[in-house]
């Protein structure tokens, strides 16, 4: 049995093997009625089967088309980027320079993390049951062979019996995460080494893009509305090659200032690429190059940038643990369930003979999730004292109708028949199966809205942030620039 159980691969079958076992071992017994408890515990158990079913199923309409609404901005971007960019010519300057790359990357990363947290708000509380050996994980074997590896994971984890042990040993419990400490603090150091990483190469990839843009970049003062016309594009393609010959030749060059703009303007007079320029047009020349050799300066890799890739780390090796308590909050989202769950087990085995109280909290323990720490204390400490040991559970848990079934057991222990202490389970059971039912609902309608708060975020993020939000503030921007340029026109005429 016990190696059932290590294999089963949910709890029905266990319980169902748990009370065939039982049943095996002490016989069966006949109600009043001449039914059978065995047959009547198998009904039980198909009862509470098809109720985990049922919510399983309406959490899978409710969350059906969530993840592809969590990935969809990742999938939209660029159809976005070139509508906007075909119809508005002057939003091209934000969608190909650093400040789309940027808003690109905050989507992706809004994106991963919403689609991750949907998929855990709909995986939470699944009958499913995965089995691994902590120490055949990768970060086990990472930290057990590589003796770097674990002097620097060793330096992160707390020590035994501390304040923070206790706190992350209790968090992992609590959301129920298939992992060691050892393993926990491993993801938390890789996460802060992949993020500084990833951190820095987006930075280098952002001064690229910038000198990209600039050196490729043929977009001009032309028409807000609509693309550029063939003769517009080929007058750009000549004045960027142009530049593009003045910009390399400065691009590291030691002058600042007026003295950069003098030389720079002499060299534009003097030169083949610009010929017979008026004096409006070479001092324009002058200034537009003269912004470009500026930007071009400045594309390096920062101290600050560096500062920021560090900070970026640390918000990556929390991210495992903000994971972790997420999980934890989801999984108290089931706590009446569970405390639903183990009233049917003892239910089932309140009428069954020889059952003890020791052997309640045995199976409470087996299926228990959210409870699991202070039952198994108290079984632990069973032996020392049944009463002191319940009376110490009560202490740990502020669950009201937990309450009440450890307090049902107290009075087992006091040598009150279990099937007493518990009748009213049996009298009530019809209404503790609606009450379920409403719980499951109420489950099902919250995690529906923290679903689709979560899931919607990147959409709206999308069209917030890539479309509307950079097609006002730059169309606004080039309607100030246009209106100044008129204005200084008729102020010359």
């Amino acid at each position: 049995l016990e190696k059932y159980y290590d294999v089963a691969p949910n709890s029905f079958l266990k319980e169902f093997a748990g009370v065939s076992y039982l049943t095996r071992e002490f016989g069966d017994r006949f109600d009043e009625n001449g039914a059978s408890l065995y047959l009547k515990n198998l009904n039980n158990i198909t009862e509470e089967m098809q109720m985990e079913i049922l919510k399983r199923e309406k959490l899978d309409y409710v969350f059906q088309s969530l993840s592809f609404i969590a990935v969809a901005p990742v999938l939209l971007m660029e159809p976005l980027k070139k509508w906007s960019v075909t119809n508005f010519s002057f939003t091209s300057a934000f969608y190909e320079g650093k400040a789309g790359f940027i808003v690109q990357m905050l989507l992706v990363i809004v994106t991963f993390i919403a689609y991750m947290l949907v998929r855990k708000l709909k995986d939470n509380g699944s009958v499913k049951e995965e089995y691994k050996n902590p120490n055949t994980v990768w970060q086990m074997k990472l930290y057990k062979k590589n003796r770097i590896v674990k002097m620097i994971a060793n330096s992160f984890i707390p020590k035994d019996k501390t304040r923070q042990y206790r706190k992350d040993i209790n968090l992992i419990k609590d959301s129920a995460a298939k992992q060691t400490i050892e393993t926990f603090y491993i993801n938390r150091i890789c996460a802060f080494i992949g993020v500084f990483i990833v951190s820095l190469i987006l930075f280098m990839q952002i001064h690229n893009i910038s000198l990209k843009y600039v050196y490729e970049n043929e977009k001009a003062d032309y028409n807000m509305l609509g693309e550029m016309s063939e003769a517009e594009k080929n007058s750009a393609k000549e004045i960027l090659k142009k530049d593009n010959y003045f910009l390399d030749k400065y691009k590291y060059t030691k002058l600042k200032g007026d003295n950069l703009k003098a030389v720079l303007k002499q060299d534009i007079k003097t030169s083949t690429q610009y010929k017979d320029l008026t004096d409006t047009e070479l001092e324009e020349a002058t200034q537009r190059i003269y912004k470009k050799i500026l930007i071009v300066n400045k594309e390096y890799l920062k101290a600050y940038e560096w500062l920021f890739a560090f900070l970026f780390g640390v918000i990556g090796y929390y991210g495992p643990k903000l994971l972790l308590i997420f999980q934890k909050y989801m999984r108290k989202l089931e706590i009446e369930n569970e405390v639903m769950q183990f009233q049917t087990i003892i239910l089932m085995l309140m009428k069954i003979e020889r059952v003890n109280v020791e052997m309640i909290l045995e199976w409470l323990e087996r299926y228990s999730n959210i409870f699991r720490e202070p039952i198994t204390k108290c079984v632990n400490n069973y032996e020392a004292g049944a009463w002191e040991a319940l009376e110490e559970m009560k202490t740990e848990i502020n669950f009201e109708q937990m309450l009440r079934i450890v307090e049902g057991l107290q009075s087992a222990v006091e040598k009150i028949p279990i099937q007493d202490a518990f009748d009213e389970l049996d009298n009530e059971r019809e209404y503790y199966q609606a009450k379920r039912k409403e719980s499951n609902e109420r489950l099902i309608k919250r995690k529906g809205m923290i679903g689709k708060l979560i899931g919607f975020t990147p959409l709206v993020g999308l069209f917030v942030g890539y479309l509307i939000v950079p097609l006002v503030l730059i169309g606004l921007t080039s309607m100030t620039s246009t209106f100044t340029t008129m204005q200084t026109m008729q102020t010359i005429q």
